[in-house]
């Protein structure tokens, strides 16, 4: 599985924001080789689930979980131009 290359089927409004979630992920990160964000469609929303190295998990989190929020809001942000709910999940 390419973590980097968008994916050939599957809807053309989706890769950007996953794209979108890898890019900002790998520029925090010391190990951007190990980011992996997986994206699954809901209902009412789409969940992404990040995943890094787990000395990195503090980086993406942040003091407080301010780098977390800020991710999310990014996130939220771009898809509202799509009028669809998007939700950031962390994973440990």
């Amino acid at each position: 599985m390419t973590e980097g290359a968008p994916s050939a089927g599957g809807s053309e409004t989706a890769p950007p924001l996953r794209e979108l979630v890898l890019y900002l992920a790998r520029a925090l990160v010391e190990h951007p080789d190990e980011v992996a964000v997986e994206e699954i469609d809901e209902a009412d929303a789409t969940v992404f689930e990040l995943k890094v190295a787990e000395s990195d998990l503090g980086r993406v989190i942040g003091r407080q979980g301010r780098t977390a929020k800020a991710l999310r809001t990014v996130l939220s942000a771009a898809s509202a131009k799509m009028k669809r709910r998007a939700i950031l999940e962390i994973i440990e």
